[in-house]
């Protein structure tokens, strides 16, 4: 369990401290300020320490993360140390947590998504140009799968490299060298940054649909610990964490990660969560594209209130309809059925092997 120490006022009041895990980036190191300082508004007495590591994801900076095959990138270090109790809980971009979490952990909180879009970031003698009108053969910079697939169908002019490397580092290789015309990043994180100057244009779903929990943060926890659970579940947001849960089993039941071109799109009108979902061959020639929706208008009744938390996809949010998480998640599953009887599988396994072969 967490420390707990006497608080410095000498009254005798006990007040625990909190130790937080994250990346070190400077982008982590901001979503975690931004969690803890959410907290520290809810329980004033709390004492945050937050603890700093560097993931293999950080590590590996010249292989793009769809080749090295590994799901757990930037999230395994982070939740060795929540398992050997030197952290209490760890802040995520949620898209980069499997859809499966290891045994004893849980996802207590997802936050109020930020723009979960794509967003063109142009080399500053391009200022003025959208992709449709930069000129033919344009590099531009991503390493994600699902970007390059839906962008080379979208606009076949260009041509697209893997850019590796924090937000940082790549607005860096953008910027001080000719290689590339622009790169691609995720609008959530350049907003994080205090940089959405650099935005030239966002992209719509018609250009780019997402990756799965982009623009989210989650907060990580032992799922043992219900002091804990219950102290973060109230940073989730409702909205945002049905959404996710839709996005989340449909990746799951595709049995797709980062090596394969999956995106999504969902949003929510008057009681209605739509799901559109779609899978890619490599150069986005092949393609599945389907919609989905179904109602999470919750009566009263439905609201969780067992012993035992319930975990779907990773997530425990007991404060939430259950029944309304529950028609999310199914949404998720039906979707990616729809599109396996379609197809998808093959197309999935095309392009995983050809991405091994690259």
């Amino acid at each position: 369990m967490t420390e707990e120490q006497k608080s410095p006022d000498g009254n005798g009041k006990v007040s625990r401290v909190i130790r937080i895990g994250t990346r070190k980036s400077q982008l982590a190191c901001i979503q975690t300020d931004s969690v803890a300082e959410k907290l520290k508004q809810l329980y004033p007495d709390l004492h945050l320490e937050i603890i700093g590591m560097t993931t293999t994801g950080d590590k590996i900076l010249d292989t793009a993360l769809s080749k090295i095959g590994e799901k757990s990138l930037f999230t395994k270090e982070l939740e060795n140390a929540l398992e050997r109790n030197e952290v209490d809980l760890v802040v995520h971009s949620l898209k980069d947590l499997p859809t499966t979490l290891p045994p004893g952990f849980t996802i207590g909180a997802v936050l109020k998504r930020e723009n979960p879009h794509d967003a063109v970031v142009l080399h500053p003698k391009n200022a003025g140009k959208t992709l449709d009108t930069l000129p033919e053969n344009s590099v531009i910079g991503t390493s994600s799968l699902r970007r390059a697939a839906q962008l080379k169908k979208r606009f076949p002019h260009l041509e697209f490299k893997d850019i590796r490397g924090n937000l940082n580092t790549r607005l860096k290789k953008l910027d001080e060298k000719a290689d590339f015309a622009a790169i691609i990043l995720a609008a959530a994180g350049l907003r994080r940054m205090g940089w959405e100057n650099r935005i030239s244009q966002i992209l719509e779903p018609e250009d780019c649909m997402y990756a799965v929990g982009q623009g989210a943060l989650a907060v990580e926890v032992r799922a043992r610990d219900a002091d804990i659970l219950e102290m973060v579940s109230v940073l989730h947001d409702s909205e945002t964490v049905l959404r996710c849960i839709a996005e989340r089993a449909f990746l799951r039941q595709l049995e797709g990660g980062c090596s394969v071109p999956v995106a999504v799109h969902t949003e929510v009108k008057d009681t209605q969560l739509y799901l559109t979902g779609a899978v890619y061959s490599l150069d986005g020639s092949d393609s599945l594209k389907e919609t989905m929706q179904t109602s999470i208008a919750a009566d009263d009744k439905s609201l969780e209130q067992v012993d035992e938390p319930v975990q779907r996809v990773g997530v425990t949010a007991s404060k939430i309809s259950g029944e309304a998480q529950d028609r999310a998640e199914r949404l998720g599953v039906d979707l990616a059925n729809l599109l396996l009887s379609k197809g998808a599988k093959e197309i999935l396994t095309v392009a995983r092997q050809l991405n091994d072969a690259r």
